[in-house]
């Protein structure tokens, strides 16, 4: 036998079950799920060369964290402390900077930004700006929701879900809706084209021509529109679109509609077209 003697390495039962569970569980860190595989590696028995093949590392590695874990056992497996000055900031501080960004805000202001918050607790706003991003804290932003209180929302999204990932045989899905108040601007002067040294200009000032309603219908399954602009947006506009998708569709082909609750589309006219063609409207 050539080389030196490796250090015999026997695993406990809740040794082993740790270390499976280092290499399955999804938000372990690659490094470590990494080295608790060569552990389990050299249990079995395998040789470093063998062990190093299978985990494409070195002998190096293998024997490295072989000897750690020898030594330590799973303690051995983490990061040794890394050189550099110690934290200055404890946990108490952070904790303090987590509560004060989720239960208040500054006087005089909606929301708090870096600067306002590292005046109000003495951090520098580097340190406010690291806290938030380890923390996910974004306080600068705003999102809304709906609470629905229809008591068959459940049941109609799975239905309008369930046409998107698997519509029905020789029918279409289309998704409908309309933008409205587009303005229709123009510019008081032509563009000037792009020269050498030069970029595109345009006047900064503009003329108004009134609004539009774009009213349109996304095929869900080729990403197709068929689309059509109005100069309102009342049932009568709807009741247009509603025939120019019907010219647009092949007659063999079931139409399913989905669309929102808005006025114009539950009109009794809407409804009375609904009734004479053959058109699942979905809502």
């Amino acid at each position: 036998m050539r080389g030196r003697p490796k250090a015999q390495l026997v695993l406990s039962e809740s040794e082993r079950e740790q270390l499976v569970a280092l290499t399955m569980r999804r938000k372990t860190a690659q490094a470590l799920a990494l080295r608790a595989r060569i552990v389990l590696g050299c249990a079995e028995g395998s040789d470093n060369k063998a062990v190093a093949a299978r985990q494409r590392v070195t002998q190096q590695t293998v024997s490295k964290w072989r000897a750690r874990f020898v030594e330590q056992r799973l303690d051995g497996l983490l990061d040794a402390p890394r050189p550099g000055a110690p934290r200055t900031i404890d946990d108490a501080r952070v904790d303090a900077v987590v509560a004060k960004t989720l239960e208040s805000v500054p006087a005089g202001a909606t929301h708090w930004s870096t600067r306002t918050m590292a005046r109000e607790t003495g951090m520098t706003q580097t340190a406010v700006s690291r806290i938030w991003r380890a923390f996910g804290l974004q306080p600068h932003r705003q999102e809304t929701f709906k609470r629905s209180s229809d008591p068959l929302f459940v049941e109609k999204v799975r239905d309008i879900v369930g046409l998107y990932l698997d519509p029905p045989v020789k029918a279409m899905v289309l998704c409908v809706d309309e933008k409205s108040q587009i303005q229709a601007l123009d510019r008081t002067q032509p563009i000037l084209p792009l020269a050498p040294g030069l970029p595109e200009r345009r006047t900064h000032d503009y003329a108004r021509h009134g609004t539009t309603t774009l009213f349109g219908a996304l095929d869900i399954a080729t990403g197709e529109v068929i689309g059509r602009t109005h100069r309102r947006h009342r049932s009568g506009e709807f009741l247009q679109f509603l025939r120019t998708i019907e010219a647009n569709v092949p007659a063999d082909l079931d139409v399913h509609l989905v669309m929102d609750n808005y006025g114009t589309h539950k009109t009794p006219t809407i409804k009375a077209w609904f009734a004479r063609h053959p058109t699942s409207p979905s809502a």
